[in-house]
């Protein structure tokens, strides 16, 4: 599966719900201009005993082009500030749009099985995918077996699951699931969803209005109104109009809907077996849910307005004619061709579960028990107290994938329980800047103490000589598996860690290039969780656009390999056809003016991107081996163009 191809395909789709938006806008336009001189046709002309007192040669008379343009720039003005208002809304990230819909954060402390479980696949697919674990939320009133990605960007996606869907799912059909969700956010989907949201509320929020009068109205009309006459039906009959244009607007944003997002779950269904490998996880996964009694239906409130970016069809098959979603026998088939039709039937569990207290993404912040805990100690209870799996995964658990993730890059197991709270977390990364320097790692540790943050000096000084021993190609993992419990932490806690995180930088008042990669990472992934970040746009559409920023970084990456400079450079200027380009001496090649570059090249256009990464990924295996270092800085690279490195997608 090309994802690039598929982004770029996101983009150019972004044209037809354009062009579809702008018709339905114009229909809506015209039926509003025949509802009103409709209205004042019948204020006029009809009367309730007498009926009609005008022929349709007098109806046709309502119609103007001044009211037309007046009625067609009151309506455009309308659907544009609304959807304005709610793409402002739902641009915040995807924590809103979970949250929105009742979700819940699953903290990486969870002790519940499932929520253990679900967090545990989520660290798979991320790291088949390439991208640092998104923040898992899951709606806890839901039944029905879903789930949803959302946000702009890999920085702030976020997956949403419904409690059916991990009460009910074996592992591997959790595994397709997340999966499939995980390719929509590589594959450009969420930005597209969120636009298509924002512009087709416009479009129905009219009959919003007309829902309004034709209650107020009839509120209104249950009192002692003296002066009743004829016009006393024009209110709500006003509303009833308005209302009825709503509906032909949700008929087109339905329409609108199904036209951009089905041939997307069908190709988020591939890239799923691509990333698990298997097929039988996912079709076995879309077979409980045709055999599943409330199936994939979804209740919340604000699950109609995003039922495109769901995983399954969130309201009842009656509605099939504008669905979102292709119909399940068709996806069952297309991966699993040789299908009986027989779906799989399981048992409704019902279940109670209760809502964490408000504060609980707060609660690991300021725990001094971490302190007093030692590594060793830390080590002693890791398999005590792991969930244990339920007995529909026990094959799963025993071919180790429960903690794929930390085994998989030999991070030790303390290690992996502290990335789990937002203090040790925290204490992992800012280990990670401790100097080796005495002078230097006083001055660090006293900023530490001077924070205020109770236990942090003393747990960073704690596990300040193991993160020291780990290998150079275990630091970006450690980063990765601890990014969901740093997005846990408060705004006012994220800042101070981001002040902490500089200073520590600073202490020795110069920059390297891995503490820049350092900070890069985290604030590229964390910024978009506490601040409204803009999205990078795409304004490049051809290398000759970006000579200039590709000549420092390809320079600053071949001053930092591990092989020939010279060679590494020449290697990456002919996988980009860029012969003329010459190599920076490494005094020019400053972080500020690599930091610019690298920002600049973020705005290439969607199939740029890999080209521009695979020509470095070349350049940094020109030597026949990739280091720590290059992987790090590529790393560092590509999530600052909002971009995967193509090695993790096997190009």
């Amino acid at each position: 599966m090309d994802f690039f191809a598929q982004q770029d395909l996101a983009r150019r789709n972004t044209r037809l719900l354009t062009l579809l938006f702008l018709c339905a806008v114009a229909a809506l336009i015209v039926l509003t201009n025949a509802m009103f001189a409709g209205f004042l046709w019948w204020s006029d002309h009809y009367n309730l005993y007498a009926g009609s007192r005008g022929s349709f040669r007098d109806f046709l008379r309502y119609f103007s082009w001044e009211r037309f343009g007046t009625i067609g720039l009151g309506i455009s003005a309308t659907v544009g500030l609304v959807a304005t208002v709610k793409w402002l809304q739902l641009a915040s990230g995807g924590k809103v749009v979970a949250e929105a819909m009742g979700g819940t954060r699953i903290l990486p402390q969870t002790t519940d099985s499932a929520e253990r479980r679900c967090l545990n696949i989520v660290d798979e697919i991320a790291l088949a995918a390439g991208m640092p674990v998104p923040p898992v939320f899951v709606l806890n009133t839901e039944r029905g077996i879903n789930a949803f990605a959302a946000g702009l960007t890999p920085a702030d996606a976020v997956i949403g699951i419904t409690r059916g869907a991990i009460t009910h799912l074996q592992r591997n059909e959790l595994q397709g699931v997340i999966a499939h969700e995980f390719s929509h956010i590589l594959n450009g989907d969420m930005r597209l969803n969120i636009r298509l949201a924002a512009l087709l509320k416009g479009i129905t929020f009219i009959g919003d209005v007309g829902y309004i009068l034709m209650r107020a109205s009839s509120h209104h009309r249950t009192g002692n109104d003296r002066d009743r006459n004829s016009n006393g039906p024009a209110v709500p009959l006003l509303g009833l109009g308005l209302w009825i244009l709503g509906w032909l607007g949700g008929l087109a944003s339905g329409f609108i809907k199904a036209a951009i997002s089905r041939q997307k779950e069908y190709l988020a269904d591939a890239c799923a077996v691509q990333y698990t490998r298997d097929n039988s996880g996912i079709a076995d996964a879309l077979k409980v849910i045709g055999g599943y009694v409330p199936g994939s239906l979804v209740h919340t409130a604000r699950a109609d307005e995003l039922s495109h970016i769901f995983f399954g069809q969130i309201r009842h098959r009656l509605w099939q004619l504008f669905a979102t979603h292709p119909p399940l026998a068709a996806r069952i088939r297309r991966l699993d061709p040789a299908w009986d039709g027989a779906y799989i039937t399981r048992k409704v569990e019902h279940y109670a579960h209760a809502q964490p207290h408000p504060a609980a993404a707060e609660v690991g912040v300021g725990r001094a028990a971490l302190v007093a805990a030692a590594l060793a100690a830390a080590e002693a209870g890791a398999e005590q107290n792991t969930p244990r799996d339920t007995a529909a995964d026990a094959r799963f658990a025993a071919q180790g994938q429960d903690d794929a993730f930390p085994r998989h890059h030999g991070l030790p197991q303390a290690f992996v329980r502290y990335s789990h709270e937002p203090l040790g977390a925290s204490a992992l990364m800012l280990a990670l800047l401790i100097s080796p320097h005495e002078q230097v790692r006083a001055a660090q540790y006293r900023l530490l103490r001077e924070s205020g943050v109770q236990g942090l000096e003393e747990l960073t000084h704690t596990l300040a000589p193991g993160v020291a021993q780990l290998a150079e190609g275990q630091r970006l993992p450690l980063l990765e598996l601890c990014l969901p419990a740093l997005k846990s932490q408060s705004a006012a806690q994220y800042h101070q860690f981001k002040r902490l995180l500089l200073a520590l930088i600073r202490a020795d008042r110069r920059t390297e290039l891995l503490e820049w990669c350092l900070y890069q990472l985290l604030r590229h992934y964390m910024d978009p969780e506490f601040i409204q970040i803009k999205p990078s746009t795409a304004r490049y559409r051809s290398l000759r656009k970006v000579q200039g920023h590709l000549r420092v970084v390809l320079s600053m990456l071949a001053h930092n390999s591990s092989g020939d400079t010279e060679h590494c450079f020449r290697t990456a200027t002919a996988a980009l056809d860029c012969p003329t380009l010459a190599l920076l001496p490494q005094a020019d090649c400053s972080l500020a003016a690599f930091s610019r570059a690298v920002r600049e090249l973020a705005d290439c256009y969607p199939l740029l991107k890999p080209k521009i990464l695979k020509a470095m990924s070349k350049a940094a295996k020109a030597d026949g081996t990739v280091s720590a270092v290059e992987r790090e800085l590529l790393a560092s690279i590509a999530a600052a163009m909002d971009c995967p490195l193509p090695d993790a997608l096997g190009s």
